[in-house]
C-alpha cells in the first residue's frame, strides 16, 4: 500500500502496537510546541498506544497512560519548559467542560504540546488548524492510521513527518 494519498494526509497500515508506538516516535521528535494532535479511534483502536510513541519522541519523562479517568494529564521534558497534555473527551457530556479544564488557553501556548484522545466528542473547541490521526482496525492485529494536516503549519509538520517516517 502506498503511504502516500495526497498533499495533506498520508495513510499508513501498523501491524503491531510497537510499530504504532514507532511510528508515534518519530512524530513526537518532531513537535516544537504549540501543536494539537487529535488521536480518533474507536475503543481499543490504538489512540494511547500511538500517544505513548509521541511522548516518547517528544522526550517525556515517564510514559504516557490513558488520561480516560482524570481527562488531562501534564508532562515534562527532563530540562526546558515545555510541556505535554494528553487530554481524553470520552469522558465529557458537553464540549462546555473543555473550558472549565483549562485547556483552550493550552491549545494556545506555544511551549505546549496537546494531544487529544476523542476529540470527535468536542469539534467545537479544537482550532481549525491541527494534525487529525484516525485510527481504524483493519485486522486483529492490524491498524490503519490516516493522518490529515489541516492548516499551514501542520502540513509542514505532515511533509517532514513522511520524510522522516518514510523517506519521502
Amino acid at each position: 500500500m502506498a503511504p502516500i494519498l495526497d498533499d495533506r494526509s498520508l495513510e499508513f497500515i501498523s501491524r503491531s502496537p510497537e510499530q504504532t508506538r514507532r511510528l508515534g516516535a518519530r512524530l513526537g521528535q518532531l513537535l516544537q510546541g504549540g501543536e494539537v494532535i487529535c488521536l480518533e479511534g474507536s475503543l481499543g483502536a490504538g489512540k494511547t498506544v500511538i500517544a505513548q510513541g509521541i511522548g516518547r519522541g517528544w522526550g517525556a519523562v515517564g510514559r504516557l497512560v490513558s488520561p480516560s479517568f482524570v481527562l488531562v494529564r501534564e508532562h515534562r521534558r527532563p530540562t526546558g519548559h515545555q510541556r505535554l497534555l494528553h487530554a481524553d473527551f470520552y469522558r465529557l457530556e458537553q464540549a462546555q467542560e473543555v473550558w472549565g479544564l483549562g485547556l483552550q488557553e493550552w491549545m494556545e501556548d506555544p511551549a505546549v504540546v496537546v494531544l487529544i484522545e476523542w476529540p470527535e466528542r468536542a469539534p467545537e473547541v479544537l482550532p481549525q488548524e491541527r494534525l487529525w490521526i484516525r485510527l481504524e482496525f483493519a485486522e486483529e492485529t492490524r491498524r490503519r492510521l490516516l493522518f490529515t494536516a489541516e492548516g499551514a503549519s501542520y502540513l509542514a509538520l505532515l511533509r517532514a513527518f513522511r520524510r522522516a517516517a518514510f523517506g519521502v
